[in-house]
């Protein structure tokens, strides 16, 4: 498994990522589930999954807030007005989201949609938030395994139903083997496939190319 980026970095980001997810809700008063959704957005959460050091460490928590708000609501929050005695729920969050990220070297849109929301991390915190980390990975595996058992893969389900193996679609596609063994496991994201891929792959089942994406 490549991880983004070098683990010296890993203990700046958990911070940062607990801080701008404590910030956004105390000091910026946002909904966390909308927050996370504008993190997504704005392209801070690709910066730090690229390894990006500005976004590693060159950024304090609260900066990365307010550029997640400024990218997304143009929303400035005073840089003083929040200053937390201790760790919050919604730090927790953050902080072990961050290290599960890097540890399994998914993308944060990936956690997001295959069992690891913001939800889900808050009623984890009771239970795990004095735990072992590792304890945490373990959890995380479970309900990320259990989504993708019961989550229909529309790519796998229509090359079955074309009747073509893996190796035949990705000869007739041009896209590669394990690239299509990447995304029918849920390994990869394929909605962050390169389009041209995604086009090839639709060409070949003979279905619209949002039909792969979304089912």
């Amino acid at each position: 498994m490549t991880r983004a980026y070098n683990h010296l970095y890993l203990e700046d980001v958990m911070n940062n990522l607990g801080t701008m997810f404590d910030c956004a809700v105390h000091a910026a008063h946002c909904d966390l589930m909308l927050f996370y959704e504008m993190f997504l957005s704005s392209g801070v959460a690709s910066q730090i999954e690229a390894g990006n050091p500005r976004y590693l460490s060159g950024l304090s928590g609260m900066e990365l807030m307010q550029l997640v708000l400024d990218k997304t609501i143009d929303k400035t929050v005073p840089v003083l007005s929040y200053a937390p005695f201790d760790r919050t729920p919604e730090y927790w969050a953050g902080w072990a989201l961050a290290y599960y990220q890097w540890y399994r070297a998914r993308t944060f849109s990936f956690l997001r949609s295959n069992g690891l929301n913001i939800n889900t991390l808050l009623s984890l915190y009771p239970t795990l938030h004095e735990a072992d980390l590792s304890k945490f990975v373990k959890t995380a595996d479970a309900l990320i395994e259990q989504s993708l058992q019961h989550r229909k893969n529309p790519l796998k389900t229509i090359r079955k139903q074309s009747r073509l193996t893996q190796k035949k679609l990705a000869d007739l596609s041009g896209v590669s083997l394990r690239m299509i063994q990447a995304y029918e496991q849920g390994d990869q994201d394929i909605t962050k496939a390169e389009v041209r891929s995604v086009l090839a792959l639709s060409r070949v089942l003979g279905c619209r190319p949002e039909v792969i994406i979304l089912g």
